[in-house]
């Protein structure tokens, strides 16, 4: 698909971080011009540098200012912008905005509004997959009959799952395994709902102890063509939100993997799906139940195109430019095992607190079969503005024990200075045993947490390992072998 055979010839990226620096990378290949909004903390951010136009938005704050449509909608316009790309997060899923967009005259790269109402709503999504004939866990949906709701959520038993209807993230999220507290996990559910959703509708539904967290990429035009790209496993997590994705999953067998990635392939293709999507589910035993759709690209896609060699934002510039896809379902195959680990401004040790500090210095793994997607630079100031996610490293090998070992290495190979980050306890986690083995379930971490705490060097050790540490960095070094300037007053005087 080369730039003059698409109705535009820019496209506006409403994004931050390593996603806009991805989408660019696309266009660039596509020959298509890049323009990008930023807020003003992001001015010296990559993205902003490699973009070909590049407006400042404002906001009361920075997130703000990543949420005000209008705005964005007004600086695709001064850039020429024929399509939108949203990226994930922030405006990614709202269908306001979506149609706001396509109002305008510009194309949104992404699902219709009508679609991302649907199946972007956990509640909606979940009764339009049940009538459907898919499988859904027993649940209890508030708004159907509130006055009941929690004498319904009772019936289903323990444990159950307690979501709020427009979450993500993880956020409002609370399992409960005695029924005597779950008129507390509802209040807090519906608390944090409204906080960070604007919207404390909840829904509870049964609980599958240790579970898997599967998914699975689609892909749809349209003309009604939809194909799956198989599955990934999110598994790996912290309070519900995932550090650790790997393709294909080692808990899968062959008729599972056909049976699961079928089922997503048909519920999109049920909603009139078009443009890239995410089914997920939940696998427990040998069953599987759906969970929700995400309605835009994934922060893990890499794994998907590392062994498929589908460039998936390229595809959904394609979608968003009507042009059919350009392979049925039997063209699509599957080669070796990828892995990605997500890189986060944040202290596992100190109970995944966030961090922030000046990049000092940074320096990525070059080996072949190793994509890092990064949205940082030397330089750069990381701040608690924003999610702490700074980079991903993917690693792609033959087999699964290859891409483990691989990872680990990517890993140990980083180099950032000037901001604690997760990479030492990312090590740990490719390393444990459980995970080699593919024994993990998204409660994995909670039951070890001696993986997030690290190894219990003695307090002298450390000191004596920082002490050393700044001791061969060269300012302090010079500061401590420096005359101070009261000495160096008195010239060559001696007594």
């Amino acid at each position: 698909m080369a730039a003059a055979s698409l109705p535009f010839d820019t496209v506006l990226v409403a994004n931050r971080g390593e996603i806009a620096v991805r989408i660019i990378a696309s266009l660039r290949k596509l020959g298509v011009r890049a323009a990008i909004v930023h807020h003003e903390i992001d001015a010296a951010a990559p993205a902003v540098a490699l973009a070909d136009v590049a407006i400042k938005i404002s906001g009361k704050t920075p997130v703000s200012a990543y949420l005000d449509g209008e705005q964005i909608i007004a600086a695709a316009r001064a850039a020429g912008a024929g399509a939108l790309h949203p990226g994930y997060g922030f405006l990614s899923e709202n269908a306001g905005f979506a149609r706001a967009v396509a109002a305008a005259g510009i194309a949104f790269i992404g699902p219709t509004p009508e679609v991302i109402e649907l199946m972007g709503d956990k509640i909606r999504a979940r009764n339009f997959v049940a009538r459907g004939g898919f499988p859904v866990a027993p649940s209890a949906i508030e708004e159907d009959d509130p006055s009941t709701f929690l004498a319904r959520a009772r019936s289903i038993g323990a444990p159950l799952l307690v979501k709020p209807s427009a979450g993500g993230g993880g956020k409002g999220m609370r399992i409960v395994r005695d029924l005597d507290l779950l008129d507390d996990a509802v209040a807090q559910a519906r608390s944090e709902g409204q906080r960070y959703f604007g919207d404390g509708r909840l829904y509870v539904e049964r609980y599958v102890e240790k579970p898997r967290h599967i998914e699975v990429q689609v892909l749809g035009d349209a003309f009604g063509n939809v194909v799956h790209l198989f599955e990934r496993e999110c598994s790996v997590q912290r309070r519900f939100q995932k550090i650790i994705e790997e393709t294909p999953s080692p808990a899968l067998s062959a008729k599972m993997r056909q049976s699961i990635c079928e089922t997503a392939a048909n519920i999109a293709r049920a909603a009139g799906y078009r443009n890239a999507g995410t089914v997920e589910f939940i696998f427990g035993g040998e069953e599987f139940y759906f969970l929700e759709m995400n309605t835009r690209l994934q922060v893990e896609h890499p794994v998907t195109e590392m062994i498929t060699g589908v460039d998936l934002v390229a595809e959904q510039i394609a979608i968003a430019a009507n042009r059919a896809l350009p392979f049925r379902q039997s063209d699509i195959s599957a080669r070796g095992h990828a892995i990605e680990a997500r890189l986060y401004a944040e202290s596992p040790e100190r109970g995944f607190s966030p961090t922030s500090g000046k990049v000092l210095m940074l320096d990525y793994p070059r080996e072949q079969g190793v994509r890092v997607d990064s949205g940082i630079a030397e330089g750069q100031s990381i701040t608690t503005a924003f999610d702490p996610m700074l980079a991903k490293l993917i690693v792609h090998a033959q087999t699964r024990d290859a891409a483990v070992t691989k990872a680990i290495a990517a890993v140990q190979d980083l180099v950032l200075l000037g901001c604690e980050t997760n990479a030492d306890f990312l090590a740990r986690v490719l390393g444990d045993p459980g995970f080699r083995n593919g024994a993990v379930h998204t409660g994995y971490l909670d039951e070890n947490p001696e993986i997030a705490s690290g190894p219990n060097d003695a307090p002298d050790d450390v000191t004596r390992f920082l002490a050393v540490a700044a001791l061969v960095t060269r300012p302090v070094r010079d500061a401590a072998e420096a005359v101070p300037a009261l000495h160096a007053a008195i010239g060559r005087w001696r007594n």
